[in-house]
Order: structure tokens, then C-alpha cells, then sequence
């Protein structure tokens, strides 16, 4: 009953998604597409697994992470971040647990195992919203263990028994709304904005496959991107997007490509 429950209210997120993007995008592309394009199935079915498989594989490891955290870290500092008000501590929750992401973004260019499992994210030549969702489950499981790490440690992210500490919860949230508006294909630049905020600009170039690839890691804030000496926002836009290596079509071959043997673990990764 549950997973009908969630099949359903992804069916209905879904159908609101498409209503706000698929106009957008026809009226604002920045390079004109079909709405039923290539691949179209394939990322809706990423879009369902996406959304499914990494919040059950995440149950364990979360458990672990916040009950080594409590064991190890001086109890004063989980209180005094615990006692701090929603309004403040949700905040400092996005920058922080945006450099955990950020390292662990990095990190799946950078390692090739790792990019095994990003490649299939990056294998898009065609950029816009639904593609936010075509990802690894174990990639995405890394990346956002990446993020929720520093939270836990910090004592940012709260485990209290009968109470549901809504700031992790509020960070993947509101990173997968903000995933879904910077893979949008629109032509739009948004001036000073882009220096706060990520833009669909700045993910754009991320996703270039020239030589201005391995940039632009953030998913939220991209003066992280400065800070680390990774930012680039040209005015252009890229000329391409992709990956070196080829990428099998279909959604089981995908999952599978990374687990195979015999396949270059750095193929295609970006050093």
C-alpha cells in the first residue's frame, strides 16, 4: 500500500512538473526540442527509480551516520545546534551540507569509480528538466551521503526518538526542486542573480563537453564554485553536451554498464 502511495504521488508530482517546464521550455528553449524527444522514456523511468530506490538505500547508512555522530561528537555541540531556531540553523543546513555535496560532486568526476555511476547523468546530450532525475542509484546515494555527513557530525541534523528533524529533509528537498529549474532548457540569464544562486547558465556549462568541462560542481550556491577555483559563466551558452565514451541505450543497460567487468573504470572521467 505504501509503494502505491508513492507511485501516485510521484504520478501527480509528475503531471504538475510537466504542466510548469514543458510550456516554459517551449516558449523560452534555448535549443528547440521535441516535448516526446529521444530518450524521453528512459529518464521518466529514471525520474520514478530516482525519486524510489536512493530514500530506501539511504534508511541505513543515515541511521549509522547519526547514531556514530552521537557517539563521537561532544554531546554540548549537538545541543547547542539543536537548541538553535529553525529560521537560523535552515541556513546554515544549505551552506553546509551544499560543500558536502559539492566535495562529493567533485569527487565523482574526479574518481573513476565513481564516475562510472555519474557518467550515466552526464550521457544526456540533450539538457532540460527531466534530465535532473537520470542518475545512478548508487550515485546518487554517494552524493547526497556526501551532503548529510557534515549535518550529522555538526550536529545540524537532529535524531531524537518520536521526532522528525525536518532540515535534512528541507536540503534534499529543496535541492531536488532547484535540480529540476537549472537542467530546464531555457535561454534565460539572470544578471547579478547568477553570482547567488545556481542558474540553468551555470549548470549548462557543467554539463559541456568541451574544454571547459569539470566546472561548476555546485547544485545550489555557485560562489562555492569560486571559492574552490571550479567556476565558469561565460555569456555563451556551450556548444555541446555529453560524454567521450559511449553510453548503452535504455534504462536496465545503463544500470547495469557500471557493475560490468571489463569496463574501463575511467572511461570517459573527467580529470
Amino acid at each position: 500500500m505504501t509503494l502505491i502511495i508513492d507511485v501516485a504521488r510521484l504520478c501527480l508530482w509528475f503531471a504538475l512538473l510537466s504542466l510548469l517546464f514543458v510550456p516554459i521550455e517551449r516558449l523560452f528553449a534555448l535549443h528547440p526540442s521535441r516535448v516526446w524527444r529521444k530518450e524521453v522514456w528512459t529518464d521518466i523511468g529514471y525520474y520514478f527509480l530516482s525519486s524510489l530506490i536512493p530514500n530506501l538505500l539511504l534508511i541505513l547508512p543515515t541511521a549509522l551516520l547519526a547514531w556514530a555522530a552521537h557517539a563521537v561528537m561532544p554531546a554540548a555541540l549537538h545541543e547547542a545546534m539543536g537548541s538553535l531556531p529553525f529560521w537560523v540553523r535552515l541556513p546554515v543546513v544549505l551552506v553546509v551540507g551544499e560543500v558536502g555535496f559539492y566535495w562529493g560532486h567533485r569527487w565523482s568526476h574526479e574518481i573513476p569509480f565513481l564516475w562510472r555511476f555519474h557518467a550515466i547523468h552526464h550521457s544526456a546530450e540533450h539538457i532540460d528538466w527531466l534530465v535532473n532525475t537520470r542518475a545512478h542509484p548508487v550515485d546518487m546515494v554517494f552524493t547526497r551521503l556526501c551532503g548529510l555527513v557534515p549535518l550529522y557530525v555538526l550536529g545540524l541534523a537532529q535524531v531524537a526518538p518520536g521526532n522528525v528533524d525536518v532540515a535534512p529533509i528541507a536540503l534534499v528537498l529543496i535541492g531536488t526542486v532547484w535540480g529540476f529549474f537549472i537542467h530546464a532548457n531555457v535561454r534565460w540569464r539572470l544578471g547579478w542573480f547568477e553570482a547567488l544562486v545556481a542558474t540553468p547558465a551555470f549548470h549548462h556549462w557543467h554539463h559541456t563537453n568541451d574544454g571547459y568541462r569539470d566546472r561548476n560542481y555546485a547544485a545550489l550556491l555557485p560562489w562555492l564554485d569560486r571559492v574552490f577555483g571550479t567556476h565558469h559563466l561565460p555569456k555563451a551558452w556551450p556548444p555541446e553536451y555529453g560524454i567521450d565514451a559511449e553510453m548503452p541505450a535504455g534504462l536496465h543497460r545503463q544500470l547495469v554498464e557500471p557493475l560490468r567487468r571489463g569496463v574501463p573504470a575511467g572511461e570517459g572521467v573527467r580529470v
